[in-house]
């Protein structure tokens, strides 16, 4: 009766906890970013994209964040419009090559896009660290 007595207590004790804790995280509305606040926004069409075709945008920005990446790398340097160009490269790139892929072509594309970038983003990362838009 003692043993359940003590798990009923510190249930209650850790349920109470995690209450206390939940109340005390309030969602930001500022959506501002930490480095290099007038980064341009996505394009409209990207923004307006139906859940459906969710996979296209992340290719987009793929293959945006790779462009950037290779910019910063290529310039040594990591200003604000190195780091954070307008999208009409990576656009043109999408409309290009991918705006008629399957389904499976662009998930694949997305793939190696974030590789890519991931590979760059070992070199772009202490460039950017640096002057302290990281």
């Amino acid at each position: 009766m003692t043993r359940v007595t003590i798990l009923v207590y510190s249930f209650l004790l850790f349920s109470g906890s995690i209450a206390l804790a939940e109340r005390d995280l309030v969602p930001t509305l500022d959506n501002q970013p930490d480095v290099c606040p007038d980064q341009p926004p996505e394009p409209e069409w990207m923004r307006n994209t139906e859940a459906r075709d969710a996979y296209k945008r992340l290719l987009v920005q793929q293959i945006y964040r790779f462009q950037s990446m290779g910019r910063i790398v290529d310039a040594q340097s990591c200003t604000c419009t190195t780091r954070y160009p307008s999208w009409e490269a990576a656009e043109a790139v999408y409309f290009d090559r991918y705006s008629s892929a399957d389904y499976w072509g662009v998930v694949e594309a997305t793939s190696d896009f974030r590789r890519q970038a991931n590979d760059l983003r070992k070199q772009a990362m202490p460039i950017c660290e640096a002057v302290g838009n990281w």
